[in-house]
């Protein structure tokens, strides 16, 4: 028998502090502990009875000064912060405009509705389970300063960081509208901004974010798809698709953001299509030349303030182009690196860069406003450009851009390949060189335009050395060149204008032209003094007998777009001739007067000066009937006072023409900057050779 079971132990008894937790501590303390328990308390009461909105006028004046622009809460002010998922919510949410901006709102919000989730905060991460705007409508403006509404504090300070947003599990804008009024970029924009996610259909469960209106009176569409937020992370990438369709362009991307949602950080396969790179202005604020219809593809990646186009690839025009591109953004004024080539480039595409337009035919790939242009100035007879130079967009943009043609494509030159190295920096452009290799010889350009002043000013200086004058004169008989022999040529210019046609027309400066030494069929050297006995005789026998080219010299001061011959020589070994004449670049016009004076008698020689006039690009050969007119007239009179011989007296060359002082000549030409080298310039004969 268990004896523990009939003698229970005794009761011991509670402590004292077990039944007066504080009758061990002294008065004070057992008051401060009763009065945290009691405020404790109270913060509880408060909290569950307390009315947000009285803080909505703190808050407001809070942000106002921040934003130095009024900011009112007109609505109701909630707070739920008895979660691990605290929400809070704004109604009438109000934010002026700046003081020099027109007054209204910047913007006005019905609701926005904010959750955030607690323990994630404490690893340094924000996400946030809910973000809700419902009916925002928003009025950003930038002046033609650059002054923008949307910039908060000093406006001088170095520009902000890419956007970076927390990770959105559920983002919805509900009715939303924007309108952009951008003065400075000439940009205008009103339309609608949407998102949710997808409840029903094929995308279901994707996030999808639409904005559409008008981009400058053109229809525009960006289309942002994603996967489903509810599981966004951190620390997981983030795919997204985008389609953006402002008038004739279009943009295609696919691919993420490296941590959601830092805009800073993403890349994408990028395809760009549309009618004119230059349209790509109003999406990026870049300053691209014009050109022909285009489809590139890239791999964009951002990092920061730069923007990364790797293995470029693509056609412009009918010309393919390939390369690298690069933009950074975090500069007073961006700047674009570029280094592009192309295996094979199309002539009339690198004539679109200077405004010109591609020929109406032979199928060239060109815009509908493009081949309207190239028909009124076929129709005009118009080959300088008029296209108008933005001035606003190069002072907005600096540039270094490395340009190579492997191969050309131009009928009817010898042109190989083309190079480019172009620079804008703070408003002046600079092309050095533009360079054309041909079969035979190099056009090498320098030309730099300044756009800081108020009328942009342009100076070239072009130099053609070692060509081939029978390169640009192919016309041949037997096989063989009609005429040959080295050429060179330099023009150095300085013109005043907003486009080609404008600067052309005001141009001033010198252009001298030079063949030291060549070889030309006789007929059509004889022809220069219009021969009628020798030069039809030889043409019409297909005769290949030669003469030499002693020399060929033109040489033209330019005043106003007008160049005046100062010297045309042309010193063969049956005929000398020389010419005067103008060309006007603002009309486009020429008028040249030629007269050949042969060096051998010949028994019937009619003196009629051959004259070059009309358009430049369509100019008609011909012969002034004057002289001969005359000529007759006296014929007839002599033939009826003396006797029938004496009719052919005023049409016989006794040929006492002197040859050219041909070494003077292209010594001249040489110390007006003609690019001979020292050979070529021996190889011009003496006066008495």
């Amino acid at each position: 028998m268990d004896k523990t079971a009939d003698n229970p132990p005794p009761h011991k008894p509670r402590s004292r502090w077990a039944l007066a937790p504080l009758s061990g501590l002294s008065k004070t303390a057992r008051w401060g502990i009763g009065g945290a328990l009691a405020l404790l308390v109270a913060v509880i009461v408060f909290l569950f009875i307390f009315d947000w909105n009285w803080l909505r006028g703190p808050v407001s004046k809070f942000a106002s000064a921040q934003l130095q622009r009024e900011v009112r809460i007109d609505g109701n002010l909630r707070v739920h912060p008895w979660s691990l998922s605290p929400r809070a919510s704004i109604e009438g949410l109000h934010v002026g405009q700046p003081k020099w901006a027109p007054p209204g709102h910047m913007a006005r919000v019905e609701r926005i509705a904010v959750q955030v989730k607690l323990l994630p905060l404490f690893k340094g991460d924000v996400v946030l389970p809910l973000l809700a705007v419902e009916k925002p409508d928003v009025i950003l403006l930038r002046e033609p300063s650059g002054r923008a509404n949307w910039t908060f504090g000093d406006p001088n300070k170095p520009k902000g960081k890419p956007m970076k947003l927390p990770a959105i599990q559920h983002f919805i804008i509900d009715d939303g509208q924007l309108h952009y009024e951008d003065l400075q970029k000439g940009l205008s924009f009103r339309g609608s901004v949407s998102s949710n996610e997808r409840a029903e259909g094929a995308e279901r469960g994707r996030f999808r974010l639409e904005g559409k209106g008008e981009l400058n009176r053109a229809p525009f569409l960006a289309l942002v798809t994603g996967g489903a937020l509810l599981n966004v992370s951190p620390n997981k990438p983030y795919p997204f698709d985008a389609d953006v369709r402002a008038g004739t362009t279009r943009v295609l991307a696919k691919g993420s953001i490296n941590k959601p949602f830092d805009l800073g950080r993403f890349g994408a396969d990028l395809t760009i299509a549309g009618q004119d790179l230059n349209n790509l202005y109003y999406l990026t604020g870049l300053a691209l030349p014009n050109t022909p219809p285009y489809r590139v593809s890239g791999r964009l990646e951002r990092k920061g303030s730069l923007y990364d186009v790797t293995a470029l690839k693509g056609r412009i025009g009918d010309s393919d182009i390939g390369g690298k591109v690069a933009v950074e953004t975090g500069r007073e004024r961006p700047l674009l690196t570029a280094d592009l080539r192309s295996r094979r480039l199309d002539f009339d595409d690198l004539g679109s860069l200077l405004g010109g337009t591609p020929s109406t035919g032979g199928g060239e790939t060109a815009s509908t406003g493009q081949k309207q242009m190239a028909g009124q100035m076929q129709a005009q007879r118009r080959l300088l450009p008029d296209s108008t130079l933005q001035v606003e967009r190069i002072r907005a943009m600096d540039a270094k851009v490395r340009y190579r043609a492997l191969a050309v494509n131009a009928p009817n030159l010898p042109l190989r390949r083309v190079s480019l190295d172009l620079t804008l920096d703070d408003g002046v452009l600079t092309m050095d060189p533009l360079s054309f290799d041909f079969s035979r010889g190099r056009l090498t350009s320098q030309i730099k335009l300044d756009a800081t002043g108020k009328t942009p000013r342009t100076d070239a200086d072009v130099r053609l050395t070692n060509a081939a004058l029978q390169d640009f004169i192919p016309i041949q008989t037997g096989g063989q060149p009609a005429i040959e022999g080295a050429m060179a040529a330099r023009a150095k210019l300085t013109g005043y204008g907003n486009s080609v046609h404008r600067a052309a027309s005001s141009a001033n400066g010198s252009v001298t032209m030079v063949v030291p030494r060549g070889k030309i069929r006789q007929a059509f050297a004889e022809l220069l003094g219009v021969n009628a006995s020798k030069g039809l005789l030889l043409l019409l026998s297909k005769s290949n007998k030669e003469t030499d080219v002693r020399c060929a010299v033109a040489d033209f001061k330019v005043t106003d777009g007008v160049l005046r011959a100062n010297t045309i020589v042309f010193d063969t070994g049956v005929v000398l001739a020389k010419g005067t004449g103008t060309v006007d670049l603002e009309t486009e016009r020429l008028a040249f007067r030629i007269e050949g004076d042969s060096k051998k008698p010949r028994l019937v020689r009619l003196f009629l000066p051959i004259t070059v006039e009309g358009p430049l690009m369509q100019p008609k050969v011909g012969v002034e009937a004057g002289g001969a007119v005359a000529q007759g007239g006296v014929a007839a009179a002599l033939g009826a006072l003396l006797t029938p011989l004496a009719a052919l007296l005023p049409f016989v060359d006794p040929g006492l023409e002197k040859d050219a002082d041909c070494q003077g000549l292209v010594a001249s030409a040489k110390g007006k900057g003609a690019p001979l080298t020292a050979a070529a310039a021996r190889t011009a004969p003496n006066k008495d050779d």
